[in-house]
């Protein structure tokens, strides 16, 4: 009943965010015990990443910029994705129409380091695995929350990485590689984690 425990933990600390939180909470606690081998292959993959883009829209709800870092981001909350997108029209659909700390939530695709420093949240697809040195290195100190389902990915200097436990899809988290970004990580957060590591070394 961890996993349970872990969720349910989250959902009741913060169901003043708002009712399409309460909702995306409520089904991540109930997709924690579905097995994605006792799904059908097209429900199971449509399953995995709309978790993810659920994620990616909540982590961006749980993290504290500086208000220097955050009025250099501009009148948007980009959640980004770099490289091949695995999501396709999920992260659009997630997001349309929803606002974090008062700004538009907008999702965006991007192929360079440079075009990410304007992103709040940055998902790192799994086909910039041999290039993640140089992305993060990129990414320095620019208050983008990287994520990605990389392995290693975490003990490499990103900040939260997707890891599957028991057939579910969890998180663990770099609190170091976030806090050196300038990010403050809330506690709730780092609560539901399933490991939270420090590694100061990006890409490595």
């Amino acid at each position: 009943m961890q996993h349970f425990s872990d969720a349910e933990s989250l959902v009741s600390a913060n169901q003043n965010h708002g009712s399409l939180w309460y909702c995306v909470s409520v089904v991540l606690v109930m997709l924690f015990f579905v097995s994605p081998s006792n799904l059908p292959a097209q429900q199971s993959k449509a399953s995995e990443f709309e978790v993810k883009a659920a994620y990616l829209y909540n982590f961006g709800r749980f993290v504290q910029w500086s208000p220097a870092t955050a009025a250099s981001k501009g009148n948007s909350f980009p959640i980004c994705v770099f490289g091949q997108d695995p999501f396709g029209a999920v992260l659009d659909t997630t997001l349309s129409g929803e606002s974090i700390d008062g700004k538009a939530v907008v999702a965006k695709r991007v192929s360079k380091a440079q075009d990410a420093l304007d992103c709040r949240v940055l998902y790192i697809s799994s086909s910039e695995d041999s290039r993640l040195k140089e992305i993060l290195v990129g990414l320095d100190k620019a208050g983008v929350l990287t994520v990605s389902d990389i392995p290693q990915f975490s003990q490499r200097g990103g900040m939260i990485q997707f890891v599957v436990v028991a057939n579910k899809i969890r998180f663990e988290v770099n609190l170091t590689s976030a806090q050196e970004a300038g990010l403050t990580l809330s506690s709730d957060l780092l609560k539901v984690a399933v490991a939270v590591r420090k590694s100061p070394q990006p890409g490595d």
